[in-house]
């Protein structure tokens, strides 16, 4: 149990120092978003665009370093479907050793 709370409290501490020292991370979010959109066209150049999971990781992690607002018009996919592919990433915490 203290092992878990330990493990929680440094996870969420840990990205503290980042915010401190960087305060325009939304707009750096907002560019790796359409870095990662461009290699993904790039990887399928035919055809609709198809995400594996990797990219889905990615977008919803992503996700989180941008204000709810501004999602509709930065990621290529409704704010819908980015909280259905985040659904599953927050819900895989490691539990108590």
């Amino acid at each position: 149990m203290i092992i878990s709370l330990l493990y929680r409290t440094t996870r969420a501490l840990l990205p503290l120092p980042a915010v401190l020292l960087r305060r325009n991370t939304a707009e750096d979010a907002e560019l790796l978003v359409l870095r990662h959109e461009n290699a993904v066209r790039r990887r399928q150049l035919n055809g609709p665009v198809h995400y594996e999971p990797a990219d889905r990781f990615w977008l919803a992690t992503l996700s989180s370093l941008l204000p709810r607002h501004r999602w509709r018009s930065v990621f290529p996919v409704t704010p819908g479907t980015l909280l259905t592919w985040h659904r599953p990433r927050a819900n895989t915490r490691p539990g108590p050793l």
